[in-house]
């Protein structure tokens, strides 16, 4: 990306999602998803691809949505601090907080992908080399991403029902 389309995306960010609690909401997820793929394309095993590569694209869908829903946010509420702007019953610092626990959930995602990549998993393209490929857990890789999905849809839930 050239200086000058990063400046462009820069400034487009800095406008619909300003410069505080939404902007950085979206930046822990965006960075945490990052970090997902960037585990997964080190693993060249063809079993484990086809197990994760699914659970990545699922994860990668939820961007928009939380991109959408921070632009939302930043819209009714401007946030150009880490401050939360109050609300009525702190319904903000509700959807906050299930956004930050998104991006958490999503970066605990990345760690237990890196960790099973660092035990020796999915690095051999022949996984009968490996006794221990069974050890990946895709289940609760997919397990942990059907709970960032669940925090993006109480965010949107919870934003939803006092956006009316």
């Amino acid at each position: 990306m050239s200086f000058f389309s990063e400046h462009i995306a820069a400034r487009r960010d800095e406008k619909e999602l300003g410069r505080g609690a939404w902007r950085r909401a979206h930046d822990r997820f965006r960075r945490g998803l990052d970090r997902f793929h960037q585990v997964l394309e080190q693993f060249q095993d063809p079993a484990v691809l086809d197990a994760v590569v699914p659970v990545a694209n699922e994860l990668a869908d939820l961007l928009p949505r939380v991109r959408g829903l921070c632009s939302r946010l930043q819209t009714l509420a401007p946030a150009d601090t880490e401050d939360i702007p109050p609300s009525e019953g702190g319904w903000l610092h509700d959807v906050h907080r299930e956004l930050s626990r998104a991006g958490n959930d999503l970066a605990q995602a990345a760690e237990a992908l890196a960790m099973a990549r660092f035990h020796g998993q999915g690095t051999a393209t022949d996984s009968s080399q490996r006794p221990d490929a069974a050890r990946l857990r895709p289940d609760a890789i997919a397990r942990r991403a059907a709970a960032v999905a669940e925090r993006v849809d109480r965010a949107e839930q919870l934003f939803t029902l006092h956006d009316s």
